[in-house]
């Protein structure tokens, strides 16, 4: 249970809509961020890997997407089960929706299900236009004696 209000906050602020969002998300009730498990491993300086435990699952049940800075994985399995009658059912295979906030210039590079896990691949691509760049300082001319000026001549 979330103890904190952060009404104050979005109407305090103007422009600051992304750190609002991402302490609503940070400060939401773990019991719903339960299912499925999930694991974020670094994989390169600039590269990730999202594992996520989707035991029951088929290719058909799971839909990845990109949208809006977000990557929303989500996973439906078609009931078929009517004629079965479990004495204990342990693997969950109910519907979810996970969502993992993206930041700029990080995307998507592939997906792979094997083995109950499904892998995603990511990759940040920061544009050469925003890359630092060194810039080299000109040597300029050395002062001569004909550019400065004789203060008595002046006066």
């Amino acid at each position: 249970m979330r103890t904190f209000d952060l009404a104050p906050l979005y109407r305090a602020t103007v422009g600051f809509d992304q750190i609002a969002d991402m302490m609503d998300r940070v400060l939401s009730d773990p019991a719903d961020q339960s299912y499925p498990p999930y694991n974020i491993e670094k994989t390169a300086d600039d590269s990730w890997r999202i594992s996520v435990a989707v035991a029951g699952f088929s290719d058909e049940d799971l839909g990845v997407e990109v949208r809006e800075n977000a990557l929303i994985v989500s996973g439906r399995k078609a009931e078929q089960d009517g004629d079965r009658k479990y004495l204990h059912r342990g693997i969950a295979t109910r519907a979810f929706e996970r969502r993992f906030h993206l930041a700029d210039h990080v995307r998507v590079t592939g997906a792979s299900h094997r083995d109950g896990m499904l892998h995603i691949d990511l990759v940040r691509e920061v544009p050469e236009a925003l890359k630092p760049r060194r810039i080299e300082i000109a040597k300029g001319p050395s002062t001569d004696d004909k550019d400065v000026v004789d203060a008595k001549a002046v006066n």
